[in-house]
């Protein structure tokens, strides 16, 4: 790693899915959800000694931002990017990368979510380096998690040839980038052995991935050229605000590196990965007893003839006791009691939906 060298944190999301305790005063990436250390915290902290604080970039929205500065006050408040209103991946990454271009033309940025879980930190330092070198070379890289089961809540990155160019790890040709599958599909691309999850991180040289937004994504091109043109002049708000609100949303996978000319992927196994995306999620990540149940946060369980329930609390007083319960999930806020089954959780998304279609917003 070199003094070009970036990290790029993506923290403005609003983890639905892990409602009722995630909203939109305290989305999942502040929330203690695992251990007690927020999930942005946790993010951060994985990236000591890897880059130094002035190289630690979050794009995040203003609502979320002051919670961010006071949880990790070692990173500069200049490095705070603030988006006017969420626009996806595709434009947070164009507008880090030619922000990033204007500081260090040299810039090497490494794209992370601030919401993931990551066990084996040690395996991942030693991926982000292997990912910078291959970057190096004009490579999208990308991480792909090594599937553990036929999930339908990724996306799937297939690979292809290796490429053998002395990497520390290996390196393969993109082949596809394939959607959330159903079951069966999963089924597929887990017995054939060539397929990762994709992860949502990212490592590959600033100019190269504007170059590819340049030939695939004209309007975010040269709405990047304006606002960089304006930025730390006493214009930049107004034209920042003007170019941003008028981008339509896209992922970066969709607009850039489904169609890219040098994608790479490095299958990841062991990293102890979770994108904590949902309430069964934490089933992967959380340390259960003998009978598989899991107490999280403030949570109090008296569990009689239960199995496999997971108990979220919010009140360290609060007894929440089940009888005859299996594969639940119970999450008990001030406001909000949330009973599901574990393989409905993904479902939560739209009861805020609902809530949201029927003005219920001091639910949200």
């Amino acid at each position: 790693m070199t003094e070009h060298s970036y990290a790029v944190i993506m923290a403005g999301g609003g983890g639905t899915r892990l409602w009722p305790v995630s909203r939109k005063e305290t989305p999942k990436q502040l929330l203690p959800l695992i251990g007690q250390e927020t999930l942005f915290q946790t993010t951060v902290a994985r990236l000591e000694n890897l880059f130094v604080s002035q190289n630690i970039l979050v794009v995040t929205v203003e609502e979320q931002a002051q919670e961010m500065r006071q949880q990790v006050p070692s990173i500069p408040v200049d490095n705070y990017i603030i988006e006017p209103l969420p626009r996806g991946t595709a434009s947070v990454v164009g507008l880090a990368a030619v922000l990033l271009s204007k500081r260090d033309p040299e810039a090497i940025m490494a794209v992370l979510p601030s919401d993931h879980f990551i066990r084996n930190r040690d395996l991942f330092h030693y991926l982000i380096r292997a990912a910078f070198e291959a970057a190096q070379n004009g490579y999208l890289v990308t991480l792909g998690i090594t599937p553990t089961h036929p999930s339908t809540a990724y996306g799937y990155i297939q690979q292809g040839d290796p490429i053998s160019e002395g990497y520390k790890y290996p390196v393969y040709d993109v082949r596809s980038f394939r959607e959330k599958p159903d079951e069966e599909t999963a089924q597929r691309f887990l017995r054939s052995g060539n397929y990762s999850w994709n992860s949502g991180m990212f490592i590959w040289r600033a100019d190269v991935v504007l170059a590819e937004i340049q030939k695939q994504m004209p309007a975010l091109w040269n709405a990047l050229k304006v606002i960089s043109l304006d930025w730390g002049t006493a214009r930049q708000s107004d034209v920042f605000t003007e170019q941003w609100n008028s981008l339509n949303v896209v992922t970066i996978d969709y607009g850039v590196m489904e169609n890219a000319a040098k994608v790479a992927v490095m299958p990841a196994g062991g990293l102890g990965w979770s994108d904590v995306g949902s309430w069964e999620s934490l089933f992967e990540v959380l340390l259960p007893d003998m009978s598989g149940n899991i107490t999280a946060n403030n949570g109090r369980l008296l569990a009689h003839e239960t199995n496999n329930t997971l108990v979220y609390g919010s009140d360290e007083e609060r007894l929440i006791v089940t009888i005859g319960v299996d594969d639940t999930i119970i999450v008990d806020t001030r406001d909000v009691l949330l009973v599901c089954k574990s393989d409905q959780s993904q479902k939560v998304r739209e009861v805020v939906e609902h809530l949201k279609k029927h003005r219920q917003e001091k639910y949200l």
